[in-house]
């Protein structure tokens, strides 16, 4: 039987996979992403395969999990901090894992400049930065600009899921959401993830918060034009988070 190393945790919770010994790592970092695209994946991975995005993946949590549990599929996580992606790229590389890769990127950039139309299976985004102060709700992500961007990326059928623990954040969500996509709240933690999916979901239940989960396909006849008339038309993120 091949070796394996131990297990890593965060607050208690098992990290997925193991850490492999030095000679079975991989290298998952994306260092040179071109500023226009769009991009053909499957020179970048070596094969063709449905595209899974985590946008503002952070340590890599969920998009390590699903890419170990779902091997016949791609899995790409980004974030802007250069940091975290650190972390999620060193991860990867010491499960030895051929099927994720890493990069630093704004998520609207990376959408709007990057991914052809329809080109993406899974766009995952978890817990999205409230910022409390309301100065700074300009720089929240998720508004119509952006969730009209994430329908244009989806293939059909394709699936979008969102998290927060935030809920005036959950109701604005709720609120767009539904005019792009057959959008629905999920009750519970996720099947494949029981104690949390990324590290901010783990923490948040640790402080006794409510998560608020949804997912949602692409709505069917929504052209270029429609969302662009959705987007001016729907409100813009300007809510009050209740801090």
């Amino acid at each position: 039987m091949a070796k394996v190393g131990p297990i890593e945790r965060e607050f208690g919770v098992p990290f997925p996979g193991r850490i492999l010994p030095p000679e079975r790592w991989t290298r998952t970092a994306l260092k040179n992403l071109p500023r226009v695209g769009p991009i053909d994946w499957a020179p970048l991975f070596g094969r063709s395969a449905p595209l899974i995005v985590d946008l503002g993946c952070g340590n890599g949590r969920f998009i390590i999990g699903s890419s170990l549990a779902r091997p016949e599929l791609n899995h790409l996580g980004i974030d802007v901090l250069p940091v975290v992606i650190r972390y999620a790229t060193r991860r990867g590389n010491q499960r030895g894992l051929r099927n994720v890769r890493f990069a630093v990127r704004g998520a609207c950039e990376f959408l709007e400049d990057l991914v052809a139309p329809q080109s993406l299976r899974e766009i995952h985004l978890y817990h999205p930065q409230p910022y409390h102060d309301p100065t700074q709700a300009t720089r929240r992500l998720f508004s119509p600009d952006f969730v009209a961007l994430v329908h244009r990326s989806l293939e059909p059928g394709g699936l979008f899921v969102v998290q927060t623990d935030n809920r005036p954040y959950w109701k604005y969500i709720q609120c767009v959401a539904e005019h792009f996509f057959e959008f629905r709240e999920r009750a519970g933690a996720w099947p494949d993830a029981p104690l949390g999916r990324t590290r901010r979901e783990i923490i948040a239940r640790g402080q006794r918060l409510k998560i608020y989960r949804g997912w949602g396909t692409p709505r069917i006849g929504l052209d270029a034009a429609a969302r662009r008339d959705l987007a001016e038309k729907l409100p813009l993120p300007q809510f009050d988070t209740g801090r």
